[in-house]
């Protein structure tokens, strides 16, 4: 089935990757929150017509909304500004979804959760975020799945890809300026290359136009496996022809930020297999893919 996306956020990593997946089977049109500012009704409803104009020639219409107020830190002291756009945003969104009958797929975070768990979470586990950029976030999933639409939300975690900054990018640059280098050991959860996710949204998204939508209106969709910021850290090392070594670990303790962090955040990928989509690779072989592309 032909699908047609649009693709709020588009000038982010992940807004990127799922543009860069355009061809014949999948039109993408991936404004930046500059082009589309989701907290306007207006612009919104130009959207959605646009997008169900364009399917009119037999494409379906599906939204994915890749736009978020990431900055973890500056939320702590800007939550208004930031849940003006994680959540007031998305209840805009997901209201004219509902009343266009345009499925919405909308992504959110591992910080909707306590980070304070000792096995992955399930998707069924119960919010706690402890950060502004998280309850920005919980409050962003409450609106689209409270709004009536045919919508689903996907948490993922550790989210790097070639564009935009991210942990990657700063440990490559941090390899050439400083002889060694201090990463924290103690918070631990999966990072995801964002062209895997983004093929993975696709998947989900296609599943949706064709009525087989999963019954589970919230995912989990991450890269297999678990590791520590510092772990992360070495594995980049490793991968530019480093030596990890010049990687030594810290406490979160020793490298206080402004917003708390999650200790533990591993998502369980377990809703994404039972729905029968294609589980992203291990953390590790997809880091490696990357820095070959």
């Amino acid at each position: 089935m032909r699908l047609a996306l649009l693709v709020p956020g588009g000038s982010g990593q992940l807004g990127r990757d799922l543009a860069a997946l355009a061809g014949p089977e999948v039109e993408v049109v991936a404004p930046s929150s500059a082009e589309l500012d989701l907290r306007s009704a207006g612009e919104v409803v130009r959207a959605l017509d646009a997008l169900v104009s364009r399917a009119a020639s037999g494409a379906a219409p599906v939204v994915v909304n890749a736009a978020a107020y990431t900055a973890v830190d500056a939320a702590e002291q800007d939550e208004v500004r930031a849940f003006g756009v994680n959540a007031d945003g998305p209840r805009v969104l997901a209201a004219v979804c509902s009343s266009r009958r345009v499925p919405l797929v909308h992504v959110s975070t591992d910080y909707v959760f306590p980070g304070d768990a000792s096995r992955p979470y399930e998707v069924t586990d119960e919010l706690g975020p402890k950060s502004a950029y998280g309850r920005t976030k919980a409050a962003g999933e409450d609106a689209v799945l409270g709004s009536g639409a045919s919508a689903w939300v996907v948490r993922t975690s550790w989210v790097y890809g070639k564009s935009g900054a991210n942990f990657v990018k700063t440990i490559q640059r941090l390899e050439g300026e400083k002889d060694q280098l201090t990463v924290v050991d103690d918070q631990v959860g999966s990072p995801t290359w964002s062209a895997d996710l983004a093929g993975g949204l696709v998947e989900l998204a296609g599943r949706i136009a064709a009525g087989e939508g999963p019954s589970s209106r919230v995912l989990h969709c991450t890269g297999e496996g678990e590791v520590t910021w510092c772990g992360f850290a070495k594995a980049i090392f490793e991968e530019i022809g480093a030596d990890p070594e010049r990687v030594r670990p810290c406490t979160t303790e020793e490298f206080p930020r402004p917003a708390p962090r999650p200790a533990y955040s591993v998502l369980s990928n377990a809703s994404w297999r039972e729905a029968g989509l294609t589980p992203l690779r291990p953390w590790r072989e997809a880091l490696a893919e990357y820095f070959r592309s």
